[in-house]
């Protein structure tokens, strides 16, 4: 069975539930990480000859096991796995498997040790036939554990992780996908924390490149360690130190350089020049430039990048907004990196997207080649394009697509980027304060005064919404009839914006338009996904999908292509990825497999059945869809006569009522009480009742039996339709009846937002100066004066 990354996900996260509260996340991780580790590198090269990765006799995921339940476990994990593995493959030091304070001592420790090692037991987790080539599930996985550890260490801790959309945004704006890059090409990051920054450049590469990378924190550059070798990259050289004062990568005396460097160091660092006299710099970062302030360390690192490029170098840094706009030495630096053309390109983040600080960032874009020619820096301001993520906010998919489009095409888009020009940014003395040179500021919704006097909505306001005349020409003439001079009213009550808007023959037309649009694309994508098979790379399926997507809509009316990208990557995450993965190990095979759970005594439960590529209800609605109409008609049934039992309760269940002398209303009580009142004839209309309630629980007890025999054998037959399908019927499930018809729903779903978006700003408007000021003045003496009057009829005297 194929490794759903879902399912890693989630048995991973179920791995840090053993471990907290005993420990902070950025304690815990380590152990979780170093597990997932061990078990990947087990399953990947114990036993294979010329390995990355040495597994010494005794020291495997299997031996671990063998542990379990022994009382110096987490002694033995130290000497018989963790020691070996660190000494035969130069790994930095793991953390203890034997500390106390961390993870108990005694049955706690040996508990949750054991406990620990059983998730990675889960037959599912086998990483050695689990990975399609060119597919990297265990380093998203990693990612994914990453993201979650950064989120729970919060503000203090969560500096050994760059958000991974920040990485892409960054590895696919540097050019290395269209450079022609071999072994030789370097990436270099000075700061590389976890390493995922440096992969992701990596990973954009057509080609295996060499990574290098530099880290301050021990603990932290052995998860970069291990990270490389959990991406497939073992050759990558990750050292310990700090960058600033003990640069370790150099070509005799001075630095090397490389093709490619990205970093995302410590804001603000406050202490970047302990140990190190700026103005005596054997490296002479600082020369050319200017020294950096003392407790100000951004362009220290900056500066370290730019002396670490190749003459044709390309490098990014992510840094905070103030290092556009300081003055004092910081400006001056800025000046000199300016003339020189050494800045290629900024580009201003959302706030709150990192977990060491909440303020806004940049991404400062370095490039070398050409430099001496270049004449202006391209500016892009995506400060508005995000999305709420618990405590944090977060790029969306199409906020990072629409960041690399736009700088990698250099294109000029209002309110978004544009290209500055070296005599402008001189003329504001050097300062790249992006609301200097790009206004995103959204236009005020302005209030009109007369408007609000007297009455009429403003032809302006109507004007603003030319877009949508634009493609619905005699709407507007629909929706607005002329009021005065510059004003307008509405031409439909204020009821019937939304079905005038909806109904419309243009809008009807335009959304016909569009959905044909969409049916073009999901024909041409059905044949195209008909045609994947076993062994197919599904980080290229979507790529295509998504290109394809894109190129389709653009330069379409009204929608953003964008917002469809958005739905497209949305639903990729949520189900269709798993499905890719599914296919690219084992083809279209469509297998139900039995659910089992473990009680609270450990005992195997038969939950049923399932089928991960073809849920039951696509052929449920394929082949069984009579039977689903009958049971939908039983559930009705069923769920009426409910509402009657319940009307009945509430209308009996007073002092006064049938159902008073019951404690509970069931039908062994009701009975009983008949039974009691029988031949009673002053209880005529109670036993009415009660007979009554009797026929209509008779009848809800048989609805429910019919039903869940209904269900049961719909069940049943559809189990055992599977076996029935040809490969050619799962691809019509999947493809059609599965993924395509989810993405129709969800992009039709804009032509929705379109017409409520209109409707919406309409009746705003319609609202907003239906009532002019004199009126509601009159209005508000009038009520007054009826107040008055009561009051006076009360015997008040004002």
């Amino acid at each position: 069975m194929a490794l759903k990354k879902s399912e890693l996900y989630s048995s991973l996260w179920s791995s840090c539930d053993e471990l907290r509260g005993g420990m902070d996340a950025s304690q815990y991780k380590d152990y979780v990480l170093v597990l997932l580790f061990i078990k990947y590198v087990s399953d990947k090269y114990a036993g294979v000859p010329f390995a990355p990765i040495i597994i010494p006799e005794g020291a495997s995921f299997k031996d671990m096991v063998a542990l379990k339940g022994k009382p110096d476990i987490g002694d033995q994990i130290n000497k018989k796995i963790i020691g070996p593995l660190v000494n035969e493959n130069k790994l930095s030091d793991m953390p203890d498997f034997n500390d106390a304070t961390k993870l108990g001592s005694g049955k706690e420790q040996v508990d949750r040790l054991t406990n620990l090692i059983s998730i990675f037991e889960n037959p599912a987790l086998d990483f050695s036939k689990n990975r399609a080539d060119g597919d990297d599930i265990l380093g998203d996985a990693y990612e994914y554990l990453m993201r979650h550890f950064a989120t729970e260490s919060g503000k203090s801790k969560g500096q050994f992780y760059t958000p991974a959309e920040v990485s892409r945004v960054i590895a696919k704006i540097l050019g290395i996908r269209q450079a022609n890059t071999t072994s030789s090409t370097t990436a270099y990051d000075p700061t590389c924390g976890s390493g995922s920054l440096l992969l992701k450049v990596a990973d954009e590469a057509k080609t295996k490149i060499t990574l290098y990378g530099q880290e301050k924190d021990a603990a932290t550059s052995g998860l970069a360690r291990m990270n490389m070798i959990l991406h497939e990259n073992p050759e990558a050289l990750i050292v310990q130190g700090n960058t600033l004062t003990n640069p370790r990568f150099k070509d005799g005396e001075t630095l090397k350089t490389f093709d490619y460097v990205v970093a995302n160091p410590p804001f603000s660092d406050k202490r970047w020049s302990t140990g190190l006299d700026p103005m005596k710099d054997p490296h002479e970062r600082f020369k050319p430039f200017g020294v950096p302030p003392s407790k100000q360390g951004d362009y220290a690192y900056l500066l370290h990048i730019v002396r670490s490029l190749k003459i044709t170098g390309k490098g990014a840094c992510i840094l905070p907004h103030g290092v556009l706009f300081r003055g004092n030495s910081e400006a001056d630096i800025r000046r000199a990196l300016i003339r020189r053309g050494y800045i290629k390109g900024i580009i201003g983040l959302p706030a709150n997207l990192f977990y060491g600080t909440g303020i806004p960032a940049c991404i400062v874009v370095i490039d070398k080649e050409d430099a001496q020619n270049r004449k202006d820096i391209f500016m892009i301001d995506a400060s508005a394009g995000f999305m709420k993520d618990g405590p944090k906010n977060r790029l969306q998919a199409q906020d990072i697509r629409k960041i690399v489009d736009v700088f990698n095409k250099k294109a000029e888009v209002p309110k978004y980027s544009r290209m500055v020009s070296f005599e402008e940014i001189e003329k504001n003395e050097f300062n790249l304060n992006l609301p200097r040179y790009i206004d995103s500021q959204q236009a005020e919704d302005l209030q009109d005064i007369e408007g609000h006097l007297h009455g009429g909505i403003p032809s302006a306001d109507v004007d603003a919404l030319q877009r949508y005349w634009d493609v619905c020409p005699q709407l507007r003439q629909a929706l607005f009839k002329e009021n005065r001079p510059g004003y307008l009213g509405l031409a439909v009550d204020k009821a019937d914006i939304k079905s005038t808007i909806y109904e419309h023959p243009e809008f009807v037309a335009f959304t016909a338009g569009m959905n044909a649009h969409f049916t073009a694309w999901r024909t041409k994508s059905s044949a195209m996904l008909r045609q994947l098979q076993a062994g197919c790379h599904p980080k290229e399926i979507i790529a295509t999908l998504a290109e394809d997507l894109l190129a389709h809509y653009e330069g379409k009316p009204l929608i953003d292509k964008y917002d469809i990208y958005q739905h497209l990557m949305d639903y990729w995450e949520e189900t269709m990825q798993d499905d890719c993965y599914l296919i690219a190990d084992e083809g279209w095979k469509a297998e139900t497999s039995r659910i089992i759970e473990k009680d609270k005594k450990g005992r195997d439960k038969d939950k049923g059945w399932t089928c991960d590529l073809v849920p039951k209800p696509f052929i449920v609605s394929r082949y069984f869809a009579k039977e689903q109409e009958a049971i939908d008609k039983l559930a009705s049934e069923l769920e009426s006569i409910t509402a009657s039992i319940t009307e009945l309760e509430e209308e009996q269940g007073g002092e006064e009522g049938a159902f008073s002398e019951l404690d509970k209303v069931n039908k062994a009580n009701v009975a009983a009480r008949l039974k009691d009142v029988k031949g009673d004839t002053e209880a005529k209309d109670e036993v009415a009742v009660l007979n009554d309630w009797l026929k209509l629980a008779n009848k809800e007890a048989d609805l429910k039996k019919r039903l869940k025999e209904a269900e049961s054998l719909l069940d049943s037959k559809a189990c055992h339709y599977y076996p029935r399908l040809i490969e050619d019927d799962v691809k019509t499930l999947v493809v059609e009846d599965k993924w395509l018809s989810s993405l129709d729903m969800a992009i039709h779903g804009e032509m929705d937002r379109i017409s409520q978006s209109l409707t919406q700003r309409v009746k705003e408007l319609a609202e907003r100066y239906e009532t002019p000021m004199p009126q509601m003045t009159d209005r508000v003496a009038e009520l007054e004066g009826k107040v008055n009057r009561h009051l006076e009829r009360m015997g008040f005297k004002l």
